[in-house]
């Protein structure tokens, strides 16, 4: 079973110096078909505007994972972590029983342009913590690249869920194909291009969440850019 989630249908806000796509129900945008997907409770696609960004605010009980897309992050929080986050990098924080933090854009002249996803955690009330490394385009070029999991294999980044999250670049052409394992399900964001996802085709910003299917089958049409989720 294929739930295809396309650019223009998902939740839009439009705040001048941030530019905002909701996949799943965030903030003011509700929409009770699409609240979430399995443990993968937040999908937003942002824009922010040059010397712009998010104040000190804060989160709990959440896995929270960034994916920066060009541009940079300037990132402050409550455990004493402080630094940039570049294009290739992936973050993860852990808000367990509470953390403050900030993220503002340093640059004067580029737009930053981001994934930020929330997971629902395997367990509440654990310490916060925060992680962050960087993968390379030769990481990611045609094969499923693990950048986060709940054991930190391969280099992830550790995410307190039984989620493991892929990152890959397929060239015009080119074909993925994996067992779908009874009781997971998959969700793959399109960050750019155009592919066909068992048979579907997606272009850019488009997600789909596939279920009780024996197999994940990924086809570029076009050069493309996507994250896989593979969900308990």
């Amino acid at each position: 079973m294929l739930q295809i989630r396309r650019a223009n249908e998902r939740g839009h806000a439009d705040h001048g110096w941030l530019n905002a796509y909701h996949t799943f129900s965030f903030s003011d945008f509700y929409d009770d078909q699409w609240v979430h997907f399995r443990n993968l409770r937040v999908m937003n696609e942002d824009r922010v505007a040059p010397g712009m960004g998010f104040g000190m605010h804060p989160h709990r009980d959440m896995e929270i994972v960034t994916i920066v897309l060009s541009g940079e992050i300037m990132h402050k929080d409550s455990m004493g972590n402080e630094g940039i986050i570049k294009a290739g990098d992936v973050q993860r924080m852990s808000a367990g029983t509470g953390v403050m933090h900030s993220e503002f854009n340093p640059s004067k002249t580029e737009l930053l342009h981001l994934y930020q996803i929330w997971i629902l955690p395997e367990k509440h009330g654990v310490m916060p913590s925060y992680e962050q490394k960087m993968f390379s385009d030769t990481d990611t070029w045609n094969k499923l690249t693990l950048v986060a999991s709940p054991t930190g294999e391969s280099e992830s980044v550790t995410i307190g869920q039984d989620v493991k999250l892929y990152r890959t670049t397929l060239e015009a052409g080119k074909k993925l194909e994996l067992p779908l394992l009874q009781g997971r399900s998959v969700w793959v964001q399109i960050i750019k291009g155009k592919a066909k996802v068992n048979g579907e085709e997606l272009v850019t910003s488009d997600g789909v969440g596939i279920s009780a299917e024996k197999n994940i089958s990924i086809e570029a049409i076009e050069e493309t850019e996507f994250l896989l989720f593979d969900l308990n």
